[in-house]
């Protein structure tokens, strides 16, 4: 009982260790005949067909991956051609490449090396048992397909092929014993292992998903296979494989590792419909079809050994080449697929309102983190009338920071060659002036300086540190891209802040009566002179609005067009850009229209809390928020307002999103109170926050157009202006007090009559 335990324990693992190969082993001759085809300029799986299907290696690799993808129906029957075809040239490729080769000395025999059962021998074999079973099954077509029959006879020994490559001293002892006893290899086989090579086989047939019809060959042909054919139709294909074998051997083609004497099953040949003469002219025909194939593979040649090591030192020359110019071509494709990045994560980082300044720090940061530079300079040209130039300087780990530096006037801040021109150049040959003024030392052997276009001329550049010298070839075409993104940036962004800047100076100026008229007579009021200069300043905004509302049109029109016709994405998002700062630029023209000459108001009398639904509703639409939180305290004896409640509403939610503003953060609460005023005449309004406050310079100017306490790169600043202007054009008034760090509090008086 014990014994009978062992016995199944060692053929379990006999048979999990054949179960770990992934392919059969090849030989040297047939290696050395398809290196050269692989590295073929226009390789075509069908240059291989021939090879293939008559190896048994090859053949099992390829109808192995054809199973795994599903390529064969029921309805089609599976072949290496056919398999071939269908199955992508580089994934053929890498299958041949993948089977294992043996060496030299294990596939030949000669006086100093002596195999049990030589690998040619075996190859011999099967080759005829293949050539054997296709003529067989000409004969008896349609009953078995003839090319399927050939691969089922070449692969019915591959329990065989597999046990000389997993247990090969464990395969000699066993045809060492077959053949002094005169016996069958799967008779030893079981007496050694505890199963044979075809229950061996069929397991790996499954295991690679090889089809159906040839596992059965492979598991039957040593079975009573005419028996099993009459209840099993589909087995009939094991009759011809078990028939080719014992002709095979009968011809003494090759060795199959059994010993015993093979009679040929009369029964089996009866009941596939074989007649004597038809049995002769297959062995007649026989060893000349063997032949073919052994030298189509190369199994004759006398000098296996030095053609594999040239096919191999010529197949791994042509690889490492590949390999090289594959590594190119990834540097290249991940040089590419950065510069993408680059431009997806500058664009996405900046919009219409970010200023020249900020939006060359975003650029010169990405600069060094996609292209892996040392430390980085972006500067931009100064104005006509100024020395100062605006730097960004990034150190290690894309730390940023902001310098000034002056032109010097025997000095270039752009060099001549690049004025009009894109070209890579040494900076420390054109930038001395800027290294001197820097307290940040670059290398000069490996600065490199570019500059950055726009519209055919120079407005900044950009200085850095090349790691890798070769790179200022591999990179020039990316960084001539990148640099004209930037220069369309950069100039769009600068043009955009000159008129913002021109717009504030402007309103500024007339804004103030002592601009106007220093001395203002004494019984002139404040009121008649504001009255004036807004009158003035209506008619100029009517007149800019005339004069840049056209052409504004036609820009954005003409913008639109372009990018509905564009395919390019980086050309549609510039184009987008045109479009904003057109949108831009008309929006400051509206905005100058709406505080010199508001819409005439419309009055009504209105409850406050109706106004106050409004304004709430209209700022959560502007600020795209589900809800903001408004706390609303009104007194009993409250009147209703005489006002254009809309227009009320509208100068109420700009307050509100002042209030809002103030807040870091999240959303910070909003206090409204309402009463009658002291006159009974008035509706009094307070609208209060708890956020950062307002300094007095600050709170001088909140009511000023264009005015922001925020950065550069900001909105344009006339909510609270807007807001005043609507709420005295219905006859109210409005008034701001804050203190820093407390919050502000805006008083409104709205008329009841």
């Amino acid at each position: 009982m014990l014994e009978k335990v062992a016995d199944t324990l060692a053929a379990r693992q006999v048979e999990q260790a054949v179960l770990q190969l992934d392919s059969l082993s090849t030989l040297p001759a047939v290696a050395a005949r398809f290196f050269p085809k692989l590295l073929q300029p226009q390789f075509s799986p069908s240059d291989l067909a021939d090879i293939v299907e008559s190896d048994p290696a090859l053949t099992a690799r390829i109808l192995s991956i054809a199973g795994q993808q599903g390529l064969f129906p029921d309805s089609e029957t599976p072949s290496v051609r056919r398999a071939l075809d269908k199955i992508a040239a580089h994934l053929v490729r890498d299958a041949i490449l993948s089977v294992r080769v043996f060496g030299t000395s294990d596939a030949e025999t000669g006086p100093d090396n002596y195999r049990a059962l030589p690998r040619k021998q075996l190859a011999l074999h099967l080759l005829a048992v293949a050539c054997c079973a296709k003529s067989i099954a000409e004969i008896v077509s349609p009953q078995v397909d003839p090319q399927l029959a050939y691969s089922a006879g070449l692969l019915h020994d591959i329990g065989k092929l597999a046990l000389d490559q997993v247990m090969p001293k464990s395969f000699a002892r066993i045809v060492v014993e077959a053949k002094s006893k005169n016996a069958s290899a799967c008779a030893t086989e079981q007496k050694q292992l505890g199963l044979d090579h075809t229950i061996l086989g069929k397991r790996l047939a499954q295991r690679w998903h090889l089809p159906n019809q040839i596992t059965l060959a492979i598991w039957l042909h040593h079975s009573n296979t005419a028996s099993i054919a009459q209840s099993m139709p589909q087995a009939k294909i094991a009759q011809v494989v078990q028939l080719a074998d014992l002709i095979a051997r009968q011809c003494g083609i090759g060795q199959s590792g059994s010993y015993d004497t093979p009679d040929l099953p009369d029964a089996t040949a009866k009941s596939l419909g074989i007649s004597n003469e038809q049995m002769k002219k297959i062995r007649q025909n026989l060893t000349e079809q063997v032949s073919q194939k052994s030298k189509l593979l190369g199994l004759d040649s006398p000098t296996v050994a030095a053609a594999y090591g040239d096919a191999v030192h010529t197949t791994v020359s042509q690889l490492a080449q590949n390999n090289t110019k594959l590594s190119l071509e990834n540097r290249r494709l991940q040089i590419h697929s950065g510069h993408f990045d680059f431009i997806k994560e500058f664009l996405t980082s900046i919009d219409s309102a970010t200023a020249p300044l900020d939006a060359a720090e975003k650029f010169a940061v990405r600069w060094q983190k996609f292209y892996q530079t040392g430390k980085v300079c972006l500067y931009l040209t100064p104005p006509a009338d100024s020395e100062d130039i605006e730097a960004v300087i990034v150190e290690n780990l894309s730390q940023s920071r902001v310098v000034y530096v002056k032109a010097t006037p025997d000095s270039a801040v752009i060099p001549e060659k690049v004025r009009s021109s894109f070209a890579i150049l040494d900076a420390n040959e054109y930038a001395d002036w800027l290294f001197e003024q820097l307290d940040v030392e670059f290398d000069p052997n490996h600065t490199k300086l570019v500059p950055i276009l726009y519209q055919g001329n120079a407005i900044g550049a950009i200085v850095f540190e090349l790691r890798y010298p070769g790179d200022a070839e591999l990179f020039e075409e990316n960084f001539k891209a990148t640099t004209s993104l930037a220069g369309v940036v950069l100039g769009l962004a600068s043009a955009s802040s000159d008129r913002q800047r021109f717009a504030e100076q402007f309103v500024q100026l007339i804004g103030s009566p002592k601009a106007v008229q220093e001395t203002p007579a004494p019984e002139q009021k404040p009121a008649v002179t504001e009255t004036g200069l807004l009158e003035a300043l209506s008619e100029m905004a009517a007149g800019a609005a005339h004069e840049l509302n056209n052409p504004l049109s036609v820009i954005s029109g003409r913008a639109q067009l372009l990018a509905d016709s564009e395919t390019d994405a980086e050309k549609k998002r510039i184009l987008k850009q045109i479009r904003q700062n057109a949108g831009d630029m008309a929006g400051i023209v509206d905005d100058l229209m709406n505080f010199a000459k508001p819409t005439q108001p419309r009055p009504a009398s209105t409850g406050i809390n109706q106004i106050l639904e409004e304004a709430i509703e209209l700022t959560t639409r502007r600020r795209d928020v589900e809800r903001i939180e408004v706390q609303t305290e009104i007194a009993a004896d409250a009147k209703n307002a005489f006002v254009d409640s809309a227009q009320i509403a509208s100068a109420i939610a700009n307050i509100f999103s002042n209030s809002l503003e103030s807040y870091p953060g999240e959303l910070g609460l909003i206090k409204v109170t309402a009463g009658p005023d002291e006159s009974g005449d008035f509706l009094k309004l307070q609208i209060a926050d708890t956020g950062c406050g307002m300094d007095e310079e600050t709170l001088r100017k909140a009511t000023q157009p264009f005015f922001s306490a925020k950065p550069a790169g900001r909105k344009r600043g006339m909510g609270l202006a807007l807001a005043q202007r609507i709420i005295q054009s219905n006859g109210g008034s409005l008034d701001i007090t804050s203190q820093p760090g407390k919050g502000t509090a805006v008083t409104i008086l709205l008329p009841c009559k």
